[in-house]
């Protein structure tokens, strides 16, 4: 068993004498043990929670323990959540309920851990390989000085100074990756988008969860991408150019410029993979980009049944048929086609989500699905979308179950060309 882990308000972390360490998963807590954690990946991060008082597990009486008071003077005990790099799946939520009047939490994955022997432990399953997205091979000495030479290469490229911005400010991996000259970088090009999600990391309603960075204001020129994916493409190591990334709306709304960059750049090299990361809604759109030489796909999809798919992305002006039907057009182009699965426990692991999901895949023809911990507060999301009241089947099962039918399972976009 291992051992609740929780915070006081200045940061400083403790270790319960007593109890053990809970997850949560839909309307269960269950104990965290060795049989369902890793331990804590390198490159992961442990999150004091705000507003959220921690939910322990007393193994004598098997039950979760609710109110914990344990330091003298500290009138609060704060709940601890691991954030995980890629390549990691969480399992559970972390063991917590909300204090009075408690706002939204900041747009993160948390995850369940505990703590044994001075090691802690998460709820989580390795997914895909980590080396790549691992933080430790980001951030280094050498990034300014790589930043300072892609803005001497090509100077004005407005690209360059946003990526820059978001490599230093916001440490986005995708970013630096550009200026690393390897594996994938972002390249953004939608101010707008066609949906509201909830868990939108780069634009949130006032009074909701701040937003963990800014959104693109500029639509950057043809030349500005073809200059920047022609390099990357040419000169990075196993390189992928992907356009939807997290500090934009949805690429598909500049689907006219994106196509005429994809054909000047595959004029100027053969050489890597060009991705888009998409809701797919704008069918026309995608048909554009398929036409002018895209060789992936990932489609951003929380769920393959209606009433939730809507309650979460909120789209404007499309449906998840369109979207079904987007991924049938791209795998009728030759595109590889991911989805890019919204994994929370509690929701994505009901019988009914699986078998919705499964049907949706067999339907449209998906080569991969992307398991991506969702980046949200679970309380806020479980009171916004529709109810679940299926049997849970747990994380683990899910992609045990995904994996038997033959879908390849991962984490991130990986080269198909």
């Amino acid at each position: 068993m291992l051992k609740l882990l929780y915070a006081t308000e200045d940061g400083t972390l403790y270790e319960d004498p007593e109890l053990e360490a809970a997850g949560w998963t839909g309307n269960r807590v269950v104990p965290l043990t060795g049989k369902n954690t890793i331990p804590l990946p390198p490159g992961a991060d442990l999150m004091l929670l705000p507003g959220r008082t921690p939910v322990g597990w007393d193994v004598k009486k098997e039950k979760p323990v609710k109110d914990i008071k344990r330091l003298e003077g500290k009138d609060k005990l704060y709940a601890v959540g691991a954030i995980l790099p890629a390549g990691h799946t969480r399992t559970l939520l972390p063991g917590m309920r909300a204090y009075s009047q408690a706002g939204p939490l900041p747009l993160y994955g948390y995850t369940a851990v505990g703590a044994k022997d001075g090691e802690f432990y998460a709820a989580a399953l390795v997914t895909d390989e980590a080396y790549r997205w691992n933080p430790l091979l980001y951030n280094d000495l050498t990034l300014p000085k790589r930043i300072k030479r892609k803005k001497k290469e090509f100077p004005g490229n407005r690209l360059v100074e946003h990526l820059a911005h978001c490599s230093l400010d916001y440490h986005c991996l995708t970013a630096q990756n550009i200026f690393y000259e390897r594996w994938e970088a972002g390249i953004p090009v939608s101010p707008g988008c066609n949906a509201e999600c909830l868990g939108c990391i780069s634009l949130q309603p006032s009074g909701c969860c701040a937003s963990p960075q800014q959104r693109i204001d500029f639509v950057p020129s043809q030349d500005e991408i073809v200059q920047l994916a022609t390099a990357h493409l040419e000169h990075g190591a196993e390189p992928i150019i992907s356009f939807g990334q997290g500090c934009e709306g949805e690429p598909l709304m500049q689907a006219p410029l994106i196509a005429a960059a994809v054909k000047e750049v595959r004029k100027n090299t053969p050489r890597g993979t060009i991705n888009i990361n998409t809701n797919a809604g704008a069918t026309e759109g995608l048909k554009q980009v398929c036409e002018a030489g895209l060789d992936s796909i990932r489609v951003s999809l929380i769920s393959a049944r209606e009433e939730v798919y809507n309650s979460y992305h909120r789209p404007r002006d499309f449906t998840l048929g369109d979207v079904k039907k987007s991924i049938k057009l791209a795998k009728e182009h030759g595109v590889y086609v991911s989805l890019n699965l919204l994994v929370i426990p509690g929701l994505t692991d009901r019988e009914e989500e699986a078998a919705a999901l499964e049907s949706f895949i067999d339907e449209a023809g998906v080569d991969m699905v992307q398991l991506r911990n969702l980046n949200i507060d679970p309380y806020y999301l479980f009171q916004t979308v529709p109810p679940a009241d299926g049997k849970l089947i747990g994380i683990p099962a899910l992609i045990d179950h995904l994996r038997q039918t033959g879908i390849r399972i991962g984490n991130y976009t990986h080269e198909v060309r």
